[in-house]
């Protein structure tokens, strides 16, 4: 059974990105300096609730998603523990991954294969999943009759659900703005690191 999880100060965690009108949209940029401190200690004190431990190597592996703000395969993290923790083997980002997920502290994004920490650290919802095919960004939709109506049509179909995620592909504002300016400037490569720099 899972403990009520306190409800962290979502601006905090994510800048200015999250549309808390209407829209509920949380987009994932990442979190900075004492911001990504602030939702460690977190996860921390809400694992702690629970009865379990974020290990040092589990901590590692949620700060790099804090850190990436994007959707992020497993062997790229493994990829980055290994700079850090050079003896590190897929079983130990994976085991850590597997955590993360069972405490509903990160989304695996099954479209793509990669995972994202949720937009509320401690308050996961299971919402609509928007994920850019092209630089990763996840945006969660937290729109329960939106939901609820499609789950409805989803059943109403003779379908049921495999699990609790719903996932939309599409192309974020950043790569649409990066796709039209590599329209007007041929021969210059549109990718989120050239649309960064713009």
């Amino acid at each position: 059974m899972k403990t009520a999880k306190p409800s962290p100060d979502a601006t905090a965690l994510y800048g200015d990105a999250h549309d808390h009108g209407h829209g509920h949209a949380h987009s994932h940029d990442g979190a900075q300096g004492a911001s990504l401190e602030s939702a460690l200690a977190m996860a921390e004190a809400y694992c702690r609730a629970r009865g379990e431990k974020l290990t040092p190597i589990r901590r590692k592996v949620l700060e790099l998603l804090l850190a990436s703000g994007r959707a992020t395969k497993a062997y790229s993290l493994l990829d980055e523990m290994r700079q850090i923790h050079p003896g590190s083997a897929p079983p130990t980002v994976y085991r850590a991954l597997d955590f993360l997920l069972s405490a509903g502290l990160i989304h695996r994004i099954e479209s793509i294969n990669a995972f994202a920490v949720c937009h509320d650290l401690t308050q996961c919802q299971h919402g609509i999943l928007v994920v850019c095919q092209h630089c990763g960004n996840v945006t969660e939709l937290h729109e329960p009759k939106l939901r609820q109506a499609l789950v409805a049509q989803i059943e109403a179909a003779g379908y049921r659900l495999a699990g609790d995620g719903i996932e939309l592909k599409g192309l974020c504002a950043q790569c649409q703005a990066s796709q039209a300016d590599q329209a007007g400037h041929p021969g210059t490569a549109a990718t989120p690191e050239a649309a960064a720099h713009s």
